[in-house]
């Protein structure tokens, strides 16, 4: 990489509205304004209580804009605003799994690069791992991944995260963390705070919240070493500004576990559920192990492949909130197979690929391959079939990054922001 490459930034055909949702997603989070610190209390009393159990119902959506289907709106609000502790505490399955994908705040994929990227936005290296969220409450600590399954159950030195002798916590002491769990080194990477000590970070900026994440993380003890009273070691992961050193440090620089992709968070943004084009990942060969999707044997296949959510009037659609339509399965296919509303799908995209017009999905060449893994919960999302696509015939580069970072100083000399390295 070089970091000063001052060649302008490649002009690439519209495939997606990215930029245009990011500005809409920041002036809809001033205008609605929840009720953060119930929900954090919701989260923190429903994910201990939460037990995973059996029978299968239907997938969950998630958020992003294209050529549109009708929306689902009353039913996901509901899931996601009016669910109370008793109510949560009795989902089972696939419900647990919906409630779950819902209280994550989950990037969207980089396919076009964000004005104002120096000035506005963070980055940091993602760590492999497991994503979950992480609950400290009543004495315990349990963490639950994305599927609504039990990850961790174990004792913890974030508040009230134990049952020590020499002091108990208020009642009212929980935290929630966002966190990747690193298989290698045992660690939880904690890239996000949503709630320190009952005191709910859900409308707090990303720039407020990361601030808290450092200093709170640190001074709590649950940074050190593995013990009694506290069996899994936590760390915040080094946060940049997005200038042009910040990039170079996080796409570049050494960290303690294996890096997949570089995150982008917009300073300004809250912790909104669900997927956000406030949020973004990014990756290349040079900063992830897995940048092409592999099949089920970890192999290349020599077709992307997508996993897509069969509705209502044989309708093929990401898992974005509205979902974005891709076509229309065959009916004799459909009767064949036994296929039903809301089951997950494989397709490949065939030589005819995906074709745009004005920003918008136009066309996708897709053959269908069978059911998706049964432990799947998700349907893919457009970012990420884009992404994918992207990386196969034209990616975003590093380089282009820069030159957008460059340009953007070109037009405007702007000081260089402060780096946060937790």
């Amino acid at each position: 990489m070089a970091p000063h490459d001052i060649r302008r930034p490649f002009k690439r055909a519209a495939i997606s509205d990215q930029q245009k949702r990011r500005e809409l997603s920041l002036l809809r989070q001033a205008q609605n304004r929840r009720d953060a610190q119930q929900q954090a209390r919701c989260l923190a009393s429903s994910i201990l209580s939460l037990q995973s159990a059996a029978p299968e119902s239907q997938p969950e959506q998630s958020d992003i804009e294209l050529e549109t289907v009708p929306e689902a709106e009353p039913e996901s609000e509901a899931f996601s605003k009016d669910l109370d502790v008793r109510q949560a505490s009795k989902l089972r399955g696939p419900e647990v799994r919906k409630w779950f994908a819902r209280q994550l705040m989950l990037p969207e994929w980089m396919i076009d690069v964000p004005d104002r990227l120096a000035q506005d936005w963070y980055v940091f290296a993602r760590p492999a791992g497991k994503r979950c969220f992480v609950v400290s409450s009543n004495g315990t600590t349990v963490s639950r991944q994305r599927n609504g399954s039990i990850l961790h159950h174990f004792p913890s030195a974030l508040p009230a995260g134990a049952k020590i002798r020499d002091g108990s916590g208020s009642a009212q002491s929980y935290c929630i963390l966002d966190c990747i769990f690193h298989e290698l080194d045992q660690t939880y990477y904690v890239i996000d705070m949503v709630c320190w000590n009952g005191y709910s970070l859900y409308d707090c900026t990303a720039e407020f919240r990361f601030y808290w994440l450092n200093s709170k993380l640190e001074e709590s003890g649950a940074c050190n070493a593995p013990s009694h009273y506290h069996k899994f070691r936590f760390s915040a992961v080094p946060v940049y500004n997005c200038d042009q050193s910040g990039l170079h440090a996080a796409y570049t620089g050494v960290v303690p576990y294996a890096k997949d992709g570089l995150l982008f968070y917009n300073k300004h943004a809250l912790y909104q559920t669900g997927n956000t084009p406030l949020a973004l990942v990014w990756k290349d060969e040079n900063c992830s192990q897995y940048v092409i999707d592999t099949d089920g044997k970890g192999e290349i296949p020599s077709q992307q492949q997508v996993v897509l959510e069969l509705q209502d009037d044989r309708k093929l659609v990401t898992s974005d909130d509205p979902p974005v339509l891709f076509g229309c399965l065959d009916g004799d296919i459909i009767e064949k197979s036994g296929l039903h509303t809301g089951n997950l799908l494989r397709f490949a995209i065939g030589d005819g690929g995906l074709s745009f017009v004005d920003g918008k999905l136009e066309k996708a060449d897709l053959i269908y391959l069978g059911k998706s893994n049964r432990a799947r919960a998700f349907a893919d999302s457009y970012s990420k079939v884009l992404f994918q696509f992207m990386v196969r015939h034209s990616p975003l580069k590093i380089d282009d990054l820069l030159a957008s970072i460059n340009s953007a100083n070109d037009q405007e000399k702007t000081p260089s922001d402060i780096e946060m390295v937790g």
